[in-house]
Protein backbone atom coordinates (compact mmCIF):
# COMPACT_ATOMS: atom_id res chain seq x y z
CA UNK A 1 0.00 0.00 0.00
CA UNK A 2 1.35 3.51 -1.03
CA UNK A 3 1.29 5.85 1.14
CA UNK A 4 1.87 9.47 0.30
CA UNK A 5 3.16 11.77 2.62
CA UNK A 6 3.51 14.89 0.38
CA UNK A 7 -0.08 14.56 -0.51
CA UNK A 8 -0.60 14.73 3.11
CA UNK A 9 1.88 17.58 3.40
CA UNK A 10 0.00 19.78 1.48
CA UNK A 11 -3.32 18.71 3.00
CA UNK A 12 -2.48 19.39 6.46
CA UNK A 13 0.24 22.73 5.92
CA UNK A 14 -3.02 25.48 7.06
CA UNK A 15 -3.30 23.32 10.18
CA UNK A 16 0.03 21.61 11.92
CA UNK A 17 3.25 23.20 12.67
CA UNK A 18 7.00 22.65 10.99
CA UNK A 19 8.57 21.41 14.54
CA UNK A 20 12.19 22.34 15.46
CA UNK A 21 14.90 19.88 14.79
CA UNK A 22 17.18 20.91 17.39
CA UNK A 23 21.22 19.35 18.50
CA UNK A 24 21.13 17.48 21.86
CA UNK A 25 24.67 18.18 23.15
CA UNK A 26 24.30 15.46 25.82
CA UNK A 27 22.59 13.16 23.81
CA UNK A 28 25.71 13.63 21.33
CA UNK A 29 28.21 12.96 24.19
CA UNK A 30 26.48 9.75 25.44
CA UNK A 31 25.96 8.37 21.53
CA UNK A 32 29.35 9.50 20.52
CA UNK A 33 27.32 10.45 17.62
CA UNK A 34 25.05 13.72 16.16
CA UNK A 35 22.01 13.63 17.97
CA UNK A 36 18.92 15.80 17.29
CA UNK A 37 15.46 16.14 18.64
CA UNK A 38 12.32 16.22 16.07
CA UNK A 39 10.59 18.14 18.41
CA UNK A 40 7.14 16.91 18.05
CA UNK A 41 6.63 17.94 21.73
CA UNK A 42 5.73 21.71 20.48
CA UNK A 43 3.56 20.68 17.58
CA UNK A 44 -0.31 21.62 18.01
CA UNK A 45 -2.22 19.61 21.21
CA UNK A 46 2.03 18.67 22.30
CA UNK A 47 2.18 15.65 19.81
CA UNK A 48 2.58 14.03 16.75
CA UNK A 49 -0.42 12.61 16.62
CA UNK A 50 -2.23 15.91 15.28
CA UNK A 51 -0.48 15.10 11.90
CA UNK A 52 -2.22 11.99 10.70
CA UNK A 53 -5.47 13.63 12.55
CA UNK A 54 -6.19 16.15 9.90
CA UNK A 55 -4.50 13.98 6.97
CA UNK A 56 -7.41 11.64 7.78
CA UNK A 57 -10.48 13.81 8.30
CA UNK A 58 -9.70 15.81 5.07
CA UNK A 59 -8.98 13.15 2.93
CA UNK A 60 -12.43 11.64 4.02
CA UNK A 61 -13.72 14.79 3.63
CA UNK A 62 -11.99 15.10 -0.15
CA UNK A 63 -13.57 11.37 -0.79
CA UNK A 64 -17.14 11.82 0.17
CA UNK A 65 -17.75 14.55 -2.37
CA UNK A 66 -19.41 16.52 0.25
CA UNK A 67 -21.69 13.53 1.65
CA UNK A 68 -19.54 14.33 5.11
CA UNK A 69 -19.68 11.22 8.03
CA UNK A 70 -22.56 11.98 10.11
CA UNK A 71 -20.28 10.81 13.33
CA UNK A 72 -16.26 10.08 14.02
CA UNK A 73 -15.01 7.59 16.44
CA UNK A 74 -11.95 6.44 17.61
CA UNK A 75 -9.89 4.73 20.17
CA UNK A 76 -7.39 6.25 21.63
CA UNK A 77 -4.63 6.33 25.42
CA UNK A 78 -4.84 10.10 24.75
CA UNK A 79 -2.97 11.93 22.35
CA UNK A 80 -4.82 11.06 19.27
CA UNK A 81 -8.16 11.36 20.43
CA UNK A 82 -7.22 14.96 21.49
CA UNK A 83 -5.90 15.17 18.19
CA UNK A 84 -8.55 14.11 16.65
CA UNK A 85 -10.56 16.28 18.62
CA UNK A 86 -9.03 19.16 17.29
CA UNK A 87 -9.65 18.15 13.63
CA UNK A 88 -13.75 17.31 14.44
CA UNK A 89 -14.00 20.56 15.92
CA UNK A 90 -12.29 22.26 13.10
CA UNK A 91 -14.48 20.51 10.18
CA UNK A 92 -17.49 20.97 12.67
CA UNK A 93 -17.75 16.78 12.89
CA UNK A 94 -19.07 14.80 15.90
CA UNK A 95 -16.78 12.42 17.71
CA UNK A 96 -16.53 9.82 19.95
CA UNK A 97 -13.31 9.01 21.71
CA UNK A 98 -13.14 5.23 24.09
CA UNK A 99 -10.31 5.60 26.28
CA UNK A 100 -8.42 3.49 28.72
CA UNK A 101 -10.13 4.29 32.06
CA UNK A 102 -6.42 4.94 33.04
CA UNK A 103 -5.34 7.47 30.45
CA UNK A 104 -3.83 10.47 31.65
CA UNK A 105 -5.69 13.13 33.00
CA UNK A 106 -4.13 16.36 31.18
CA UNK A 107 -4.91 13.74 27.65
CA UNK A 108 -8.58 13.24 28.43
CA UNK A 109 -9.19 16.63 29.54
CA UNK A 110 -8.34 18.41 26.54
CA UNK A 111 -10.51 15.33 24.43
CA UNK A 112 -13.39 17.05 26.06
CA UNK A 113 -12.62 20.43 25.72
CA UNK A 114 -12.27 20.29 22.07
CA UNK A 115 -16.24 18.86 22.27
CA UNK A 116 -15.42 15.33 21.53
CA UNK A 117 -18.32 12.99 23.69
CA UNK A 118 -15.18 10.64 25.84
CA UNK A 119 -16.55 7.06 27.09
CA UNK A 120 -13.26 6.31 29.34
CA UNK A 121 -14.46 2.99 30.90
CA UNK A 122 -12.36 0.28 29.12
CA UNK A 123 -9.85 -1.37 30.96
CA UNK A 124 -7.05 -0.72 28.78
CA UNK A 125 -6.15 0.20 25.27
CA UNK A 126 -7.08 -2.77 23.94
CA UNK A 127 -10.89 -2.66 25.64
CA UNK A 128 -11.18 0.84 23.93
CA UNK A 129 -10.23 -0.38 20.19
CA UNK A 130 -12.48 -3.10 20.35
CA UNK A 131 -15.15 -0.92 22.08
CA UNK A 132 -14.67 2.11 19.47
CA UNK A 133 -15.35 -0.38 16.48
CA UNK A 134 -18.32 -2.08 18.13
CA UNK A 135 -19.90 1.53 18.55
CA UNK A 136 -18.81 1.96 14.79
CA UNK A 137 -20.85 -1.26 13.23
CA UNK A 138 -23.48 -0.60 15.61
CA UNK A 139 -24.43 3.20 14.60
CA UNK A 140 -22.47 3.79 11.08
CA UNK A 141 -19.65 6.42 12.68
CA UNK A 142 -16.53 6.34 10.88
CA UNK A 143 -13.90 4.65 12.73
CA UNK A 144 -10.23 6.46 12.17
CA UNK A 145 -7.46 4.03 13.65
CA UNK A 146 -4.56 6.05 15.32
CA UNK A 147 -2.07 3.30 13.78
CA UNK A 148 -4.03 1.06 11.15
CA UNK A 149 -4.79 3.79 8.63
CA UNK A 150 -3.04 4.61 5.45
CA UNK A 151 -3.86 8.84 5.65
CA UNK A 152 -2.41 8.25 9.59
CA UNK A 153 -0.05 6.74 8.55
CA UNK A 154 0.95 9.28 5.66
CA UNK A 155 0.33 12.38 8.31
CA UNK A 156 2.82 11.05 10.23
CA UNK A 157 5.64 10.44 7.37
CA UNK A 158 5.60 14.18 6.88
CA UNK A 159 7.68 13.90 10.02
CA UNK A 160 10.82 12.80 7.70
CA UNK A 161 10.15 15.20 4.86
CA UNK A 162 10.91 18.15 6.83
CA UNK A 163 13.47 16.00 8.75
CA UNK A 164 15.15 15.63 5.58
CA UNK A 165 14.64 19.27 4.41
CA UNK A 166 16.06 20.68 7.45
CA UNK A 167 18.94 19.03 7.89
CA UNK A 168 19.56 18.99 3.79
CA UNK A 169 19.31 15.08 3.77
CA UNK A 170 21.87 14.64 5.68
CA UNK A 171 20.38 11.43 8.70
CA UNK A 172 22.10 8.59 9.31
CA UNK A 173 19.43 6.83 11.16
CA UNK A 174 15.64 7.58 12.89
CA UNK A 175 15.19 6.61 16.42
CA UNK A 176 11.37 6.22 16.30
CA UNK A 177 8.92 5.32 19.66
CA UNK A 178 6.85 2.17 18.71
CA UNK A 179 3.10 1.75 19.86
CA UNK A 180 0.28 0.47 17.17
CA UNK A 181 3.15 0.60 14.64
CA UNK A 182 2.01 4.12 12.52
CA UNK A 183 4.79 6.73 12.97
CA UNK A 184 7.59 4.32 12.44
CA UNK A 185 5.35 3.32 8.96
CA UNK A 186 5.16 6.48 8.05
CA UNK A 187 8.40 7.51 8.29
CA UNK A 188 10.06 4.08 7.28
CA UNK A 189 7.75 4.55 3.82
CA UNK A 190 8.59 7.79 2.80
CA UNK A 191 12.48 7.52 4.25
CA UNK A 192 13.57 4.44 2.17
CA UNK A 193 12.68 6.09 -0.83
CA UNK A 194 14.77 9.14 -0.43
CA UNK A 195 17.86 7.34 1.20
CA UNK A 196 17.58 3.50 1.53
CA UNK A 197 20.97 3.60 3.74
CA UNK A 198 19.10 5.72 6.58
CA UNK A 199 18.98 3.36 9.25
CA UNK A 200 14.88 2.77 11.17
CA UNK A 201 15.54 1.94 14.39
CA UNK A 202 12.22 1.39 16.04
CA UNK A 203 12.04 1.38 20.09
CA UNK A 204 9.29 -0.60 22.66
CA UNK A 205 8.69 -0.82 26.11
CA UNK A 206 9.83 -4.22 28.00
CA UNK A 207 6.33 -3.47 29.78
CA UNK A 208 4.89 -3.69 25.94
CA UNK A 209 6.77 -5.00 22.69
CA UNK A 210 4.50 -6.69 20.54
CA UNK A 211 6.19 -5.81 17.84
CA UNK A 212 9.50 -6.85 18.83
CA UNK A 213 8.06 -10.25 19.87
CA UNK A 214 6.00 -10.79 16.22
CA UNK A 215 9.09 -9.95 14.23
CA UNK A 216 10.82 -12.56 15.96
CA UNK A 217 7.75 -14.74 15.10
CA UNK A 218 7.22 -13.73 11.78
CA UNK A 219 3.57 -13.15 12.62
CA UNK A 220 1.75 -10.95 14.81
CA UNK A 221 1.69 -12.55 18.14
CA UNK A 222 -0.75 -11.11 21.25
CA UNK A 223 1.00 -10.05 24.11
CA UNK A 224 0.50 -9.11 27.49
CA UNK A 225 1.00 -5.79 27.97
CA UNK A 226 2.11 -4.30 31.26
CA UNK A 227 2.21 -0.79 32.84
CA UNK A 228 4.54 1.72 31.75
CA UNK A 229 5.21 5.17 32.01
CA UNK A 230 5.04 5.48 27.81
CA UNK A 231 1.06 5.48 27.86
CA UNK A 232 0.80 6.09 24.42
CA UNK A 233 2.69 3.17 23.48
CA UNK A 234 0.77 -0.05 25.47
CA UNK A 235 -1.26 -2.16 24.07
CA UNK A 236 -1.54 -4.69 20.98
CA UNK A 237 -1.91 -3.82 17.70
CA UNK A 238 -5.19 -4.52 15.44
CA UNK A 239 -4.19 -8.24 14.68
CA UNK A 240 -5.07 -7.09 11.07
CA UNK A 241 -3.15 -3.94 11.15
CA UNK A 242 -1.18 -2.92 7.88
CA UNK A 243 1.46 -1.63 10.58
CA UNK A 244 3.33 -4.86 10.82
CA UNK A 245 3.99 -5.34 7.10
CA UNK A 246 5.78 -2.00 6.93
CA UNK A 247 7.72 -2.49 10.19
CA UNK A 248 8.53 -6.10 9.21
CA UNK A 249 9.87 -5.20 5.65
CA UNK A 250 11.37 -1.23 6.24
CA UNK A 251 12.73 -1.22 10.30
CA UNK A 252 16.01 -2.25 10.27
CA UNK A 253 15.90 -3.00 14.14
CA UNK A 254 13.86 -2.67 16.95
CA UNK A 255 15.33 -2.66 20.76
CA UNK A 256 13.61 -2.32 24.00
CA UNK A 257 14.00 0.20 27.04
CA UNK A 258 13.31 -0.15 30.83
CA UNK A 259 11.00 1.83 32.92
CA UNK A 260 14.04 3.33 34.21
CA UNK A 261 15.40 4.40 31.00
CA UNK A 262 12.44 5.87 30.58
CA UNK A 263 12.58 7.85 34.24
CA UNK A 264 15.75 9.11 32.83
CA UNK A 265 14.92 10.13 29.58
CA UNK A 266 12.27 11.84 30.60
CA UNK A 267 14.73 13.58 34.05
CA UNK A 268 17.66 13.95 31.20
CA UNK A 269 15.70 16.02 28.66
CA UNK A 270 14.18 18.64 31.59
CA UNK A 271 17.74 18.86 33.19
CA UNK A 272 19.59 18.87 30.25
CA UNK A 273 17.89 20.74 27.04
CA UNK A 274 15.01 22.18 29.31
CA UNK A 275 11.93 20.17 27.33
CA UNK A 276 9.03 18.10 29.22
CA UNK A 277 7.97 14.91 27.53
CA UNK A 278 5.78 11.96 28.53
CA UNK A 279 6.80 8.08 29.27
CA UNK A 280 6.30 7.90 25.24
CA UNK A 281 8.25 10.86 23.52
CA UNK A 282 11.19 10.15 25.62
CA UNK A 283 11.45 6.17 24.45
CA UNK A 284 13.94 7.15 21.50
CA UNK A 285 16.26 8.87 24.26
CA UNK A 286 15.56 6.27 26.83
CA UNK A 287 17.21 4.00 24.25
CA UNK A 288 20.23 6.00 23.84
CA UNK A 289 20.28 5.90 27.84
CA UNK A 290 20.30 2.07 27.55
CA UNK A 291 22.80 1.89 24.71
CA UNK A 292 25.45 3.57 26.32
CA UNK A 293 24.85 1.83 30.02
CA UNK A 294 25.21 -1.50 27.64
CA UNK A 295 21.94 -2.38 28.54
CA UNK A 296 19.73 -4.97 26.04
CA UNK A 297 20.68 -4.80 22.01
CA UNK A 298 23.28 -2.05 20.82
CA UNK A 299 21.81 0.74 18.36
CA UNK A 300 24.88 1.88 16.13
CA UNK A 301 24.72 5.13 16.77
CA UNK A 302 28.51 5.85 16.47
CA UNK A 303 29.93 9.16 14.50
CA UNK A 304 26.21 8.96 13.08
CA UNK A 305 24.08 11.82 12.38
CA UNK A 306 20.79 10.52 14.58
CA UNK A 307 17.06 12.27 14.79
CA UNK A 308 14.98 11.01 17.56
CA UNK A 309 12.05 11.69 17.26
CA UNK A 310 9.97 13.23 20.50
CA UNK A 311 6.69 12.48 19.96
CA UNK A 312 4.41 14.24 22.81
CA UNK A 313 4.53 16.40 26.30
CA UNK A 314 1.70 15.65 27.56
CA UNK A 315 2.10 14.53 31.10
CA UNK A 316 0.34 14.50 34.15
CA UNK A 317 2.15 16.94 36.67
CA UNK A 318 1.79 14.83 39.34
CA UNK A 319 3.93 12.21 37.35
CA UNK A 320 6.60 14.84 36.06
CA UNK A 321 7.09 15.89 39.66
CA UNK A 322 7.53 12.06 41.22
CA UNK A 323 9.95 11.66 38.56
CA UNK A 324 12.08 14.84 39.26
CA UNK A 325 11.54 14.20 42.77
CA UNK A 326 12.68 10.64 43.25
CA UNK A 327 16.27 10.95 41.64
Amino acid sequence: MTIDALLARRRIAPYVLETPLVRSDWLSDLAEAAVFLKLESLQHTHSFKVRGAFNAVIARLERASGQHPSRLVTASAGNHGRALALAAETFRLPLVVFAPSNAPRTKVEAIRRHGAVLDGSARDYDEAERLAKAYARETGAEFISPYNDPDVIAGAGTIALEVFQQSAGAVDAFVVPIGGGGLISGIAATTKPIDPTCQIVGVEVEASCPFHTSVRAGRLVEIVPGATLADGLAGNPDPETITFDYIRRLVDEIVMVSEADLSAGIRGLLEHDHLVSEGAGATGVAAVIAHRAHRGRRVRLKGRRVVIVMTGSNIDLAVLDQLVSSQ
